[in-house]
């Protein structure tokens, strides 16, 4: 899960106390054509299929850069890439130059992959953009074409207003987010055209907003906006446990599918140790006293005292706050026998982890070998290389305007430093410091997110877009 809502959808707040709302704009209120232009925009996103086995993320960002010559930026300021091994899963980087020689650039980031979406399933054209009952619908509308969509309509604007910048501004639309281990545009720049994006710091997605439940346009509440500080670091391993196998009229005890669920049971009784970051440790503590009751208690307490079990027993009840307090691993998919007559030569099963940022996959793995405690099993990661999760500052050059900036836009609105328990490419731009903003909001139930009939409430996209304007302008001088 990664979207501009992911820190909101997955911080599991529910603040007992009740904000104030944020004033909706009229459902028939027509769009201004500046606004009109947006969701035009929006909508080209969402109706170009970016899904890994049947889209193409080139197409979508050489349709991104068309609309960026149209404003006026030049070609020398647009730089569209990709491998000839993977032609399809391109991106584009731009930029807006800067007045000031001494500030570093920003970056802004989003991809514009989205996961697959059969149309069987969904009850509407999961890639058609569909306004409905005020909500915005198809695969992409959240994660994170949302995001996408908003960065690349600012540059517009940016440009064809001629709009000059003391901080250089750079875009990058890039590919691979949602398929561990295939071919990631951010981490090819990083590795390949770390001078297209260098910054002192990024812009990404992960921060965002929660409802009570209720949609704001029909009188909800918005109790919650996150800035998204912070983020789990993603790796699966594969476990495998392998016999000789033989014929099943004469079972022996040694069989691999045995062996095998009995490692995967010893996993899901395995708990990693409590620890904190700077950004879980000021989110624990805001949001437990803002909250009060049970699990505020408990969660002031686990600060107090990390070794608190009474605590942690309250916070396990809750699957997202539990997440946060440690690194995860879960067994995801198991793979089993050669025939229903034969004992199995060979049993697999993925483990999933979201390490700790700071943690490593070397020493997960060690845990995790310690665990099974079983040295005929094979455990090995999927995907070497990969990188260490980095928490940024808490930068208040960086923080204070999108706190104040927050104030303006959603007043009377608790916002909070999370950290992400999903993992979006921000893990990939090394060295660049990387927030999720806040902006957009979602509901509690994850509003379709890599699952059936996406949507995102049509104000929520409109007064992000506000919001994201006036931070880049901000920030950018």
């Amino acid at each position: 899960m990664r979207s501009t809502l992911k820190a909101a959808l997955c911080a599991g707040l529910a603040l007992s106390a009740t904000l104030a709302a944020t004033p909706a704009l009229a459902a028939d209120q027509p769009l201004s054509p500046d606004l009109a232009a947006f969701r035009d925009l929006y909508r080209e996103l969402i109706e170009t299929n970016t899904t890994v086995n049947n889209g193409s993320c080139t197409e979508a960002a050489a349709k991104m850069a068309t609309r960026l010559k149209a404003a006026g930026l030049p070609d020398s300021q647009i730089v569209p890439f990709s491998v000839p091994e993977h032609p399809k899963d391109g991106g584009v980087v731009a930029m807006i130059p800067g007045t000031s020689k001494a500030l570093k650039p920003m970056l802004l980031i989003a991809h514009i992959d989205v996961v697959e979406a059969k149309r069987e399933d969904w009850t509407r054209d999961p890639f058609k953009l569909i306004e409905e009952d005020g909500y915005f619908y198809g695969r992409g509308t959240v994660d994170d074409k949302a995001q996408a969509a908003i960065w690349t309509d600012i540059f517009v604007r940016f440009a064809s207003q001629g709009y000059k910048p003391k901080r250089t501004i750079k875009l990058a639309l890039t590919c691979g987010e949602e398929t561990s281990g295939a071919f990631n545009g951010a981490e090819w720049l990083a590795n390949n055209r770390k001078d297209l994006i260098d910054a002192a710091f990024a812009l990404n997605e992960g921060g965002g907003g929660r409802t009570n439940g209720t949609p704001v346009s029909k009188g909800g509440k918005l109790e919650v906006q996150t800035l998204q500080v912070g983020e789990k670091a993603y790796q699966d391993f594969t476990l495998t446990a392998t016999n000789p196998g033989g014929h099943s009229s004469q079972p022996v005890r040694e069989n691999a599918i045995y062996e095998l669920s009995e490692a995967l049971l010893k996993i899901r009784a395995f708990e990693f140790p409590v620890e904190f970051s700077d950004t879980t440790r000021a989110f624990f503590t805001r949001a437990g006293a803002a909250r009060g009751g049970e699990v505020g208690k408990a969660m002031l307490a686990i600060v107090a005292n990390p070794a608190d079990g009474a605590a942690l027993a309250v916070l396990r009840q809750d699957k997202q706050l539990n997440s946060m307090l440690h690194t995860s691993c879960v067994a995801t998919l198991v793979n089993a026998g050669h025939a229903q007559n034969a004992l199995p030569q060979r049993a697999t099963a993925n483990v999933n982890c979201r390490m700790f940022p700071g943690r490593t996959t070397e020493e997960t793995l060690a845990t995790l070998e310690k665990v099974v405690d079983n040295p005929a099993l094979k455990l090995v990661p999927k995907v070497l290389g990969k990188p260490i999760a980095v928490v940024p500052p808490m930068d208040p050059a960086i923080v204070g305007p999108m706190e104040q900036l927050a104030a303006k836009h959603y007043p009377g609105v608790l916002v909070l430093p999370t950290m992400l328990t999903g993992a979006t490419d921000a893990v990939y731009l090394k060295g660049i410091p990387t927030y999720g903003v806040p902006g957009a909001w979602g509901d509690p139930d994850g509003n379709g997110v890599h699952g059936l009939n996406e949507r995102i409430e049509v104000q929520s996209l409109y007064r992000a877009r506000d919001y994201l304007t006036d931070l880049v302008k901000a920030l950018a001088g």
